[in-house]
């Protein structure tokens, strides 16, 4: 039994040949798992059951834990091009917080920030997000949560090496939720589009 681990192919690699601010926001049209760029196929994901049920596996230039992408998640991408970049997690707040602002348009409004860059409903996580550098370039990624299955993500997924304070050992069914399974229910495009208009404001509103 053999996982095949392949090259990042989804939409959001083309932002790295931006040669200014660029984003995309947009629904996986199939599952796949992705790794961070330290994660191990060995040990990151469940490989017999991923195996068994033929879904790919592939590893971002990023860094931040393995994720499951599928039609239920929604995925926000952005690259910054300047002379002099940030620190990381300055770049955390900007774009999570583009989001929060975004969620709240269709009526969500318990969403915080915990751990260095997650946003949760209460102790639950809904978004995870990461960042990889390379000269004057900072790709910014994140996997928003709005309908999927925790118990999938259990089956597919490890528990990370790496874990934020706030998750506390919990497993991925204790850990994660999905804003449809907290109650928010709305429609999808109607809040891919206010991401839109919230990212097209740029990096400096």
């Amino acid at each position: 039994m053999q996982v095949k681990l392949s090259p990042y192919n989804l939409p959001d690699i083309a932002l790295l040949d931006a040669e200014q601010y660029r984003f995309m926001i947009w629904q996986p049209q199939f599952e796949a798992i992705v790794l961070g760029q330290s994660n191990k196929i060995e040990t990151a994901i469940e490989l017999e059951e991923v195996y068994t049920d033929k879904i790919p596996v592939m590893k971002r230039p990023s860094g931040g834990q393995t994720v499951l992408l599928s039609p239920k998640t929604l995925v926000v991408s952005a690259i910054v091009v300047q002379e002099k970049l940030d620190k990381p997690h300055q770049w955390f707040k900007v774009f999570n917080q583009k989001i929060i602002q975004a969620l709240k348009k269709v009526g969500v409004n318990d969403v915080s920030t915990k751990g260095i860059s997650d946003l949760a409903i209460g102790v639950k996580k809904i978004l995870g997000s990461s960042i990889y550098r390379k000269g004057n370039k900072i790709l910014y990624h994140a996997v928003l949560n709005i309908a999927e299955s925790p118990r999938k993500i259990g089956r597919y997924l490890s528990h990370p090496s790496k874990e934020p304070d706030y998750r506390a050992g919990r497993s991925h069914e204790q850990f994660v939720t999905s804003l449809f399974e907290a109650g928010h229910i709305f429609e999808l495009h109607e809040l891919q589009l206010h991401m839109e208009k919230e990212f097209e404001k740029g990096i400096h509103s």
